[in-house]
């Protein structure tokens, strides 16, 4: 999981306003053993990009869902040209590869049974029991009993990695404070004028690079859960501190948790795991300690 976690500046913003109207990239490193609970944050990055729509692929918004081999696999995607993603476009000789990976054929807790089982019913593009099937984009097409990606074709059907049909959701946690010098006074950048923001990220052992310590939701639960959750598992549990520092840290992540927060953003996310029929969804939110009391 996380490698080390600095306990000063891991990274800075010169611009606070640019919180809301950023949106979540994954860079695409994540090693298979750590892709249940956390590859969605494996190597998150803030980015200006937003996710294309299912009537074309915007520029540099849905090109991590086509690369190829496939993470952990062999297995090469069909090659998909950037004027054909969208399925708005006709496009009959369209021949996707089929892979789900046998991880999630094995039928672990937090993957669904293959579609062709006849027990399994699922309830597209609605809550099914426990599991969240709704898209944070709004209705996805069904086509032939499977849901269909929203930002278009990636030349490969089946799940890969994925555990869920449709949206597979996630939650990461952006956590921010002030930078400030040793007697308090918050630091500016010297070209903006603005008050530069520090935010919380992990060094990742699989693939050195950094990344927003969020995961994947379980079934049932609170986005809050979620985030509080895996930032404990992900930054704190790399931390070289003592029982009691921990519980420290706990208590005042917990005061940190309880208070008002901003959604930076929420919906689709270009991952080197995504299908056609499995994609990545994030709700990004920024939880911010103003007087650096609670970090």
């Amino acid at each position: 999981m996380a490698e080390r976690i600095l306990g000063k500046t891991l990274a800075t913003v010169s611009l606070s306003v640019a919180l809301a109207s950023v949106t979540v990239k994954s860079s695409g490193c994540c090693s298979i053993p750590a892709c249940r609970n956390s590859f969605l944050s494996c190597g998150f990055h803030l980015n200006s990009n937003i996710m294309s729509s299912s009537n074309g692929a915007k520029e540099n918004s849905h090109n991590k869902a086509r690369t190829s081999p496939y993470p952990g696999s062999k297995v090469q995607r069909s090659q998909v040209p950037n004027e054909k993603v969208g399925w708005f476009v006709e496009w009959q000789d369209y021949n996707p590869v089929e892979y789900t990976a046998v991880s999630v054929l094995a039928g672990p807790r937090w993957a669904d049974p293959q579609i062709s089982e006849s027990n399994f019913f699922p309830k597209f593009n609605e809550k099914d029991g426990h599991v969240e099937r709704k898209s944070q984009n709004g209705l996805y097409e069904i086509e032939n009993g499977r849901p269909r990606n929203p930002a278009g074709r990636t030349g490969l059907i089946g799940r890969g990695l994925l555990g869920r049909w449709g949206p597979n959701h996630a939650a990461d946690p952006i956590i921010t404070r002030w930078k400030r010098d040793r007697s308090g006074n918050k630091i500016t950048h010297p070209v903006s004028g603005k008050n530069i923001l520090q935010f919380v990220a992990i060094k990742r052992k699989d693939c050195g690079e950094w990344a927003i310590p969020g995961g994947m939701v379980d079934p049932g639960e609170k986005i809050s859960a979620t985030l509080k959750r895996e930032f404990g598992e992900e930054a704190l549990n790399s931390l070289q501190k003592s029982s009691a520092e921990k519980r420290e840290l706990e208590e005042q992540l917990h005061k940190l948790f309880s208070q008002e927060h901003l959604v930076i953003y929420k919906g689709y996310v270009d991952d080197p795991r995504n299908t056609d029929n499995a994609w990545m969804e994030t709700e990004a939110v920024n939880y911010h300690d103003e007087t650096d009391a609670k970090l």
